[in-house]
C-alpha cells in the first residue's frame, strides 16, 4: 500500500481565469475540429462534443438530431445489426452525414464482437468503432483491441475506460487511436461509492492528455460534466472530445420511458452498470458482481437542439472570456485558478 500525496483536482474545484482578448462577439468562435488519427490516418472534421453510449442517451434518433449540428454520437451497443441496417439506410436516403458522425459501440465479449462483425459487414462506411468497458485496467481488453484492430485496421477505434497516462499509452499502442477517460464521475455511476475506486475528473483528463498527445493520439473525458461551464473546463484541460450522458438525457431524442409525478413530467435514466440496465439486458445482476450505477428520473426537457445550443453557447462564451477564437486554441489559453466554494444543497439543489 502507498499513498500518492499530489493534488487531484475535479471541476469543482476550479474556475477559468478570463484573459485579455481581442474577441468582438461570440460569433468569432470557431468550435469546429479536424483530428487525424493515429492508426489510419484517416480525418474527422466537426464539433467535438458527442452523447455518451447509454441506452437513453446514445440513440439512433439522436444521433440525427446531432449530426445536423456537426456534433458526434456513440450509439449504444444494444441495437441489433437490422436496427443498424434501418438507421444506415435513412442516413443514406437523407443525404446526411449521420454515419460519419457516430461510433458502433461494443463489449468484448465474444457475443459483442461477433456482432460487430456483422454490422461492420453490412455497412462498411461506418468508420468508429467504441469498444467500451467500464474497467480498461484489463489485460484482456488490451488484447481484444488489438485483435480488432488487426481485423479492422481501417476503422478508428475509440476504447475506455481508464484515468491515467500510462494506461492511455497502453491501449494506443494496443491499437486504440482515442481513449476515453474517466472513472466514476458520471451522474448517474456509483463505482466511487460501491469499490472506492476513482479519480478526480479535471487532473485525469490533463495527465491522460498528456500522455495521448505524447503518442498523437486523443482523448475523451466521460463524465463529471453538469453544466456548459464543465465542459469548457474539460477542454481547458485538454480534452479532445467531451461525452456527456447525464445533460443530453431526458430529450425526446433519448427514447426513455416517461414518468408523471405530482404534475411533474420526467424521463427516467440509467447508468449501464445498474440493476435496471442488467436487468433490461443481461437478465439481472450477476451473483459475482454489484451494480455500479443506479436510476433517477430526471425532467423532461423535450428536443435536445434547445440544450445543445445552450451548451454550445456556453462554450463559445468560455473562448471569448480567455481570447480563443478556435476551441483547439481554448487550452493553450486556459489557466486555472482553485476555489474554496463548497455545494451548498440549500441555495444549489
Amino acid at each position: 500500500m502507498r499513498i500518492e500525496a499530489d493534488l487531484k483536482l475535479g471541476f469543482k474545484d476550479v474556475l477559468i481565469r478570463p484573459k485579455r482578448s481581442t474577441l468582438g462577439s461570440r460569433a468569432q468562435v470557431s468550435l469546429t475540429r479536424t483530428f487525424k488519427f493515429r492508426h489510419t490516418g484517416k480525418t474527422w472534421t466537426g464539433i467535438p462534443v458527442m452523447a455518451a453510449n447509454m441506452d437513453t442517451v446514445g440513440t439512433f434518433a439522436m444521433a440525427a438530431a446531432l449530426a445536423e449540428q456537426n456534433l458526434f454520437t456513440a450509439v449504444h451497443k444494444h441495437y441489433s445489426a437490422e436496427a443498424w441496417d434501418a438507421f444506415a439506410a435513412a442516413a443514406r436516403g437523407g443525404g446526411d452525414h449521420r454515419l460519419a458522425s457516430v461510433a458502433i459501440s461494443t463489449g468484448i465479449l465474444d457475443s459483442d464482437l461477433a456482432k460487430l462483425e456483422r454490422i461492420l459487414e453490412r455497412h462498411p462506411a461506418l468508420s468508429f468503432i467504441c469498444m467500451d468497458v467500464a474497467n480498461g485496467y484489463s489485460e484482456h481488453f488490451a488484447e481484444q483491441i488489438g485483435k480488432v484492430r488487426a481485423r479492422h485496421p481501417d476503422k478508428i477505434i475509440m476504447a475506455g475506460n481508464v484515468v491515467t497516462g500510462e494506461m492511455v499509452e497502453q491501449l494506443l499502442l494496443s491499437g486504440a487511436d482515442v481513449v476515453k477517460v474517466g472513472i466514476g464521475p458520471g451522474s448517474v455511476c456509483t463505482t466511487r461509492v460501491k469499490t472506492g475506486v476513482g479519480y478526480p475528473q479535471l487532473s485525469a483528463i490533463i495527465e491522460c492528455a498528456d500522455a495521448a498527445h505524447g503518442l498523437s493520439g486523443q482523448i475523451i473525458s466521460d463524465g463529471g460534466c453538469t453544466c456548459a461551464g464543465d465542459v469548457a473546463k474539460a477542454f481547458g484541460a485538454g480534452a479532445d472530445f467531451v461525452m456527456l450522458g447525464g445533460m443530453l438525457a431526458g430529450h425526446d431524442e433519448g427514447g426513455g420511458t416517461l414518468l408523471e409525478r405530482a404534475g411533474r413530467r420526467l424521463v427516467e435514466f440509467y447508468g449501464m452498470s445498474s440493476k435496471t440496465a442488467m436487468e433490461k439486458y443481461s437478465g439481472g445482476v450477476a451473483e459475482y458482481r454489484a451494480s455500479e450505477g443506479k436510476t433517477v428520473a430526471v425532467p423532461y426537457r423535450g428536443p435536445v437542439a434547445a440544450t445543445v445550443r445552450d451548451i454550445l453557447g456556453g462554450l463559445r462564451s468560455a473562448c471569448t472570456y480567455v481570447g480563443a477564437s478556435h476551441l483547439k486554441e481554448l487550452t493553450k489559453r486556459t489557466t486555472f485558478v482553485r476555489v474554496s466554494e463548497q455545494h451548498n444543497p440549500i441555495f444549489d439543489p
